[in-house]
This record gives C-alpha cells, sequence and structure tokens, in this order.
C-alpha cells in the first residue's frame, strides 16, 4: 500500500524501500572503475547469527525489555561506512545483549540502577544514526542499548519566551510535527534529521541547518534534564548565566557517558515566511573561499553559505565538474529577504563569481542530493566501494593549507591503499567569522574483504593531517570511538583529569557508554 509506513533499515541509512535496488547500485559502481559487477546481498534478518544473550533484566522491568535478533542487530552499530560494511558481512559480534525501552523517566533511572548492581554497560541509543561508533559497544561485560524513542512528547510549550520542553527520544519529524500546531518550530536540521533525535543532537552537540550564527544545537539550550546514576541533574531556565561553569555544558556533548538526557527547554522560532536563494559559481577556488570569509564576516549571516569544490558540485548535480559553486539562502518569519541575499550575492560577485543560470535549479539539485547521498554511500558500499566522510574546522588563517594538505597527503593515502587516485571532494557546510568547517568525501574501488582496514589507513593519515593543522577531529559529527585517537591528542590535559573525575563522580561503576570519550 503506498500508504504504509516505511520501514527503517537495520543495516544501513534510513528506511528499507529508499535504499537503492540492486540495478542502481550496480549503475553508481560502473562509474567507479574497480568495483564489483553486482552488489553483495543484504543478509535477512533472519539469517543473522548473533552471540547468546548472557543477561536478563529484572522481573519488574521485563516489558520494557527485548532481545530478539532483529531489535539487537537493528541496535548493534549506528550509519558510519564501517558500520554499514560489518552489518552486510554479517559481523553483528559487538550486539547488545539487550535492548530497553523506557517509557517513563523513571524507568531510565530503574535501567541504570539495576545495571550498576548487575556491572552491565548501558549504550544510551536515540536514532542510532552516529557514524563515529557511538553507539557499539566494544567491551567485554553484557551490555543494553537505552533505547529512549519512546520519550517522543513535546511536554509543554511556554509562548511568552518562547520556548518548549521537548523528551529527548523525539525524532526531528515528530518533533517539528508537534511545534507545528503552536506556530513554532526548532529549524534544526542536520542530515541526519528523519534519522535522529534530540536528546542525540544533545549529547553530541550536533550541528544542524544554518551554515552561520546558530550553527550548533548548543545555541537553542534554555536548560536540561538528566538521568545520571547517582542522581537527576536538572538546570534552571534562564535566558543566560554567569554563574560559575555551566552545567549544560558539562552534559552537552558528553555522548551518554556522564547521564542520560530525557528532556530539554529548547529555544524555539516562529515558522518562516521568507525565503530567498540563489547560487554563484567560481573557477578559482581560492577566490571563492575569499568570498566566503568575506560574507562570514559582513554580519549578514546567511541560513545557508555552503561552498562545493568543483568536484563535489558534480557529485552533487549542482555544477560540471569545472566550477565551484556557493549555495546561498535566507529566511525569515517576519520581513522579506531579498535584500540580505541581493548584498550577500553582490559580496560574491566582486570576489571573482558569477550568479548561476537558474540559481533555483542547482540549490535543489544539491538539497535533494545531500538527502540522498547516504543512501548512494550505502549503495557503494555494497558494490565494495571505500566510500566515507570526515569533517573538521580550523581559523581562516589555516583554511588553505589544511585543505591543500588534505587534498594532497590524504589524496595520496587514497591512491596507496587503494591502487588509484579515486574521489576526494571537499565541501564547507559551516562558516564563522573567524574559521569555516571543510567536510571532505572520499569515494574509491575498494577490495572484497579488505574494505574497513583500507579505510582505517586513509582516516589514520586524515587525522594526522587534521592534528599538525590544528583542526579539530569533529566540527559536529562528535567523538564516539572512532575519533577518540584525535580527541585524546586534541583536549587539554588538565581538561582530561576533570572529565575523569565527574564520570567517576557521576557513574560510580563505569556503565554508562564505555569507552567514549574517556576509557
Amino acid at each position: 500500500m503506498a500508504d504504509d509506513p516505511l520501514t527503517r533499515s537495520w543495516w544501513g541509512w534510513g528506511h528499507v524501500e529508499q535504499a537503492l535496488p540492486d540495478d542502481e547500485c550496480a549503475g553508481f559502481g560502473a562509474l567507479l572503475p574497480g568495483l564489483a559487477d553486482r552488489p553483495r546481498p543484504v543478509p535477512a534478518p533472519a539469517d543473522l547469527v548473533l552471540p547468546p544473550v548472557r543477561v536478563r533484566p529484572p522481573a519488574a522491568l521485563a516489558d520494557r525489555f527485548s532481545d530478539t535478533p532483529h531489535d539487537r542487530a537493528a541496535h548493534t552499530y549506528g550509519k558510519a561506512y564501517r558500520d554499514v560494511v560489518r552489518a552486510l558481512a554479517g559481523d553483528l559480534r559487538a550486539a547488545p545483549d539487550l535492548v530497553a525501552r523506557p517509557l517513563s523517566e523513571a524507568d531510565v533511572a530503574a535501567v541504570l540502577d539495576w545495571a550498576g548492581d548487575a556491572g552491565v554497560a548501558v549504550i544510551p541509543y536515540g536514532g542510532g544514526s552516529s557514524v563515529v561508533g557511538g553507539v557499539e559497544y566494544r567491551g567485554d561485560r553484557p551490555s543494553v542499548s537505552l533505547d529512549l524513542t519512546a520519550l517522543d512528547r513535546v511536554l509543554e510549550v511556554d509562548p511568552v519566551s518562547r520556548a518548549a520542553r521537548v523528551q529527548a527520544g523525539a525524532l526531528g519529524p515528530v518533533l517539528e510535527e508537534q511545534l507545528r500546531p503552536h506556530g513554532y518550530t526548532l529549524r534544526h536540521f542536520p542530515q541526519s534529521f528523519e534519522f535522529s533525535t534530540v536528546g542525540g543532537w544533545l549529547a553530541t552537540r550536533a550541528g544542524g541547518h544554518y551554515a552561520t550564527l546558530h550553527t550548533h544545537i548548543d545555541d537553542f539550550v534554555e536548560s536540561l534534564r538528566v538521568v545520571t546514576p547517582v542522581g537527576v541533574s536538572e538546570s534552571w531556565r534562564l535566558p543566560g548565566s554567569g554563574a560559575g561553569p555551566s552545567p549544560d555544558r558539562m552534559f552537552l556533548g558528553s555522548e551518554g557517558t556522564l547521564g542520560v538526557i530525557t528532556e530539554a527547554w529548547l529555544r524555539v522560532q516562529d515558522r518562516p515566511a521568507h525565503k530567498a536563494s540563489a547560487a554563484v559559481t567560481f573557477t578559482d577556488f581560492a577566490a571563492a573561499l575569499d568570498a566566503v570569509r568575506a560574507i562570514a564576516q559582513s554580519g549578514l549571516h546567511p541560513v545557508n553559505c555552503r561552498l562545493l569544490d568543483p568536484g563535489e558540485a558534480l557529485f552533487s548535480g549542482a555544477g560540471d565538474g569545472t566550477v565551484s559553486v556557493l549555495v546561498l539562502g535566507f529566511e525569515s518569519a517576519g520581513h522579506p529577504v531579498d535584500a540580505q541575499l541581493k548584498s550577500t550575492v553582490d559580496l560574491a560577485l566582486a570576489h571573482g563569481g558569477r550568479v548561476r543560470e537558474n540559481s533555483g535549479a542547482a540549490v535543489e539539485s544539491w538539497r535533494a542530493a545531500f538527502l540522498r547521498m547516504p543512501y548512494v554511500r550505502d549503495g557503494l558500499a555494497r558494490m565494495s566501494g571505500v566510500v566515507e566522510t570526515f569533517e573538521t574546522a580550523t581559523t581562516w588563517d589555516r583554511v588553505p593549507d589544511l585543505v591543500e594538505a588534505v587534498r594532497t597527503e590524504v589524496g595520496a593515502a587514497v591512491r596507496e591503499v587503494c591502487g588509484v587516485p579515486g574521489l576526494l571532494n571537499c565541501r564547507f557546510t559551516h562558516v564563522y567569522p573567524d574559521g569555516a568547517a571543510p567536510y571532505f568525501t572520499v569515494v574509491a574501488p575498494g577490495k572484497p574483504g579488505a574494505e574497513l582496514s583500507m579505510w582505517d589507513e586513509i582516516k589514520a593519515a586524515a587525522i594526522e593531517v587534521l592534528h599538525r593543522h590544528r583542526a579539530t577531529i569533529t566540527h559536529h559529527h562528535a567523538v564516539g570511538r572512532d575519533h577518540r585517537p584525535g580527541y585524546d591528542r586534541q583536549r587539554p590535559d588538565p581538561f582530561a583529569l576533570a572529565l575523569r573525575a565527574a564520570k567517576a563522580a557521576l557513574d560510580p561503576h563505569g556503565v554508562l557508554n564505555p569507552g567514549v570519550l574517556l576509557d
């Protein structure tokens, strides 16, 4: 039936019904010499071999838990390339023993109490869209995946302060559906919007819709409520405060290691009524960078300011592969934005840009490709392609050298590991007056059975380049387990001591997401 609900994929991105069919996988694979002729099959959940369940829940919570093969398989990994490859190979050695679905905050607290006494690791799980190993347990203890998606309601709306109290398990579309009758929106739209939760955004300091100004979920937080193994932490609702270190800041980005975020008061806004967009092309990428920096420092604050290099523009259908494309957009609930768009386009033109004919089509092509790209990644993974991304941020004085170093050194690693140059594209997802967030895509042929080790070598080369150029290990993808080597080198030693002390105080039995942020 056309109106049947879509089915979440247990092994890959998004919905089963929207995954690339076999013929389309083969078609994309034909564009990259060296790939298989046909895609590998997707294992059926009934055919999966999972490790035996080692622990049983207490009787009082039994109806909140599941040990079905499908639930365990679907909660084993996130949605990184490494996760997709392992799932396709049927490698589910890391499967949780149980999946818990609490129906209340009291259930969350009860699960943590039981886990502390039983020595069971608890992995908080929202939409499962982590691309850095954030929801995968790699230890030896019995483990439980704590799926919070049943806690998905907007509990309260404050129209005077224009804020909403939201449960952390709400997926992006569920949140927006409940805000719409009030005339509000959060307008936080990461690429994973359909498949990630409010709590996941908060726990990973997710980047979202806005390319300038309010780039991270942090900017929308008024207060947090967090269940820890030693009690509940609830911060005051305040527009701002100078009262010591912020309690919210301790839990934002804590990735489920210090507590389980159950609620948040979030700053919402009126739904936009005015929108305008344009696409500007550049034949010189350096000039395009200068244009983006001028726009970021102009105070105009475009909602969208995405620069695509020629390869990325071609990949997304926004260009022909010979020019870089700058996608610009503005929106407002209260006033027209055409003048702001014109001023921004004028800045781009002053740096050698040209307005793209039929800009609307280019913008829509980019948006459609942006949302479709994870499905294409999965399709190419089925063809044994090495297809993954990494992102970072650094100050403008370092940006040109960083981009050149990645292209040169990571490109060389791709050639050495894969035997061919492959593709290495770059786009800028978020920009600031003092810096920018480059986002790189790698596409190359892999060897069946060796894809993981090949990507790990390329990723290691990327981490070295980022560290040498003092660029962050992650701008918005979080640390998880995959970015630990870079994160350990980036954070100051005294801060690491303080974080360990906070972990020991809040999670004395060490049950919450072991291995993330800390050993």
